[in-house]
């Protein structure tokens, strides 16, 4: 986490002196390193505990199916309360939903802490996806509110690129915490890390002035929705590169038990891996800034399918031969993504150019989803899970790159923008 914020305060120094909204107690290095803290919530919120799943499979007397469903459920809730808090965002501005968001995601790790039982557990889950969507739809319409152009480019690729430090660190850092405590040592780091982030929440400044706030009632915000809802290029693309996230999550959903039990590995080994894999994903952010100066729209997404489908078929035909023929075919899978995730968010944010929140909590909120539904399918009763994730790596770059030929031929229409423009 701390080298995450020195290399968020080193970056942020090359672009010092670009737009961005004043700020009272929050430089621009300042904003941008807490862009990046915010960011790293959602996979600490996952990864840190991964390790400690069959651990905890065992303490509650729960299945395989149970346990994860402590991952889908968060992930599942968190996609929902994306969409609702967007357009809350829109009306009451960014502040209070951040405020509300880093509360209650602080109260709800505590609970996880202290459970008693599986389901109390999940309750405590469901409550801190809630807060984690409300803090996730407020941090990515601040990009939008905060940075333009290029700058706003750089700011995806630095918040992206330190966001994938928490995962690489995090089943370290829970490895570790299992040597002298049990699974609930995880949550109370979450629970010391939410306080923190609702301490600079409040040192926060409103981004959204009054006469940019939607006007209507609360349930009438909600109509916004609706309305990104029926931008169906917009959609199209969303719902595409929605597909390429699924698999990863289906990864992270099923690794520990490919590694812990198929591979025989300890919770600690199995730790060095996740990071492994987790390392690679620093390189996408920086390969996606390189790519985009030299390769049209067009060109990365057929790049991206090519890597995808490839490591698809690799995990499928040598995936059983070991944890390290495994991890080297899935890597090529966790780095495209990690390239896929910025360009994504780019491509989106400027087909939006009204209701930032609301767009935002969509942007989010459909990848979510998607990935919900990948833990789900990761921890099916498989004939093994490393078959299982093979095939549902394949099937949805299949799905992706079939919803690309149709916006290529046309079918949802054009894009708002020419730098948004994927066919």
């Amino acid at each position: 986490m701390t080298v995450g914020i020195f290399f968020a305060i080193m970056a942020a120094k090359i672009i010092w002196g670009e737009y961005m909204r004043q700020q009272k107690y929050l430089s621009v290095t300042a904003m941008i390193a807490y862009l990046a803290y915010i960011g790293m919530f959602i996979p600490l919120s996952t990864d840190l505990y991964l390790p400690a799943l069959p651990e905890m499979g065992n303490y509650f007397s729960a299945s395989e199916f149970l346990v994860g469903l402590t991952l889908t459920i968060f992930f599942f809730t968190f996609a929902v309360s994306m969409v609702l808090f967007g357009p809350l965002s829109d009306k009451y501005g960014r502040r209070p939903i951040l405020i509300f968001g880093a509360a209650l995601y602080t109260a709800a790790s505590f609970s996880c802490a202290v459970s008693s039982n599986i389901y109390f557990l999940l309750a405590g889950r469901f409550f801190q996806a809630v807060g984690s969507g409300a803090v996730i739809t407020v941090a990515t319409a601040l990009i939008k509110d905060c940075f333009r152009g290029k700058v706003m480019r750089k700011i995806l690729a630095i918040t992206q690129a330190l966001g994938v430090i928490a995962p690489m660190v995090a089943p370290l850092v829970g490895g570790i915490l299992l040597t002298f405590t049990d699974w609930r040592g995880s949550f109370y780091l979450l629970t010391v890390l939410g306080l923190i982030n609702l301490i600079v929440a409040f040192l926060f400044c409103e981004t959204l002035p009054e006469h940019k706030r939607y006007r209507g009632g609360i349930l009438n915000s909600l109509t916004l929705l609706a309305q990104v809802a029926r931008k169906k290029y917009f959609m199209a693309v969303l719902i595409m590169f929605a597909f390429l996230s699924k698999p990863y999550m289906a990864y992270l959903s099923a690794s520990s038990f490919i590694y812990v039990e198929f591979f025989s590995l300890t919770a600690q080994e199995y730790s060095y891996f996740f990071a492994v894999n987790s390392a690679a994903s620093i390189a996408g952010p920086i390969l996606y800034l390189k790519l985009k100066n030299n390769l049209s729209n067009v060109s990365m997404l057929k790049l991206s399918f090519f890597v995808a489908l490839t490591s698809s078929i690799l995990v499928l035909s040598v995936g059983q031969s070991s944890a390290v023929t495994f991890l080297l075919a899935f890597l090529p899978f966790t780095m495209i993504g990690a390239v896929v995730r910025p360009f994504s968010m780019e491509i989106l944010l400027l087909e939006s150019k009204e209701n930032v929140g609301t767009a935002a909590s969509v942007i989010n909120f459909v990848p979510t989803l998607f990935g919900s539904l990948g833990m789900m399918l990761g921890t099916l009763p498989w004939g093994n899970f490393i078959d299982g994730l093979g095939l549902i790596m394949t099937t949805a770059t299949t799905l992706s790159i079939v919803l690309w030929l149709l916006i290529r031929s046309g079918k949802f229409g054009a894009a708002r923008s020419g730098a948004s423009d994927l066919t």
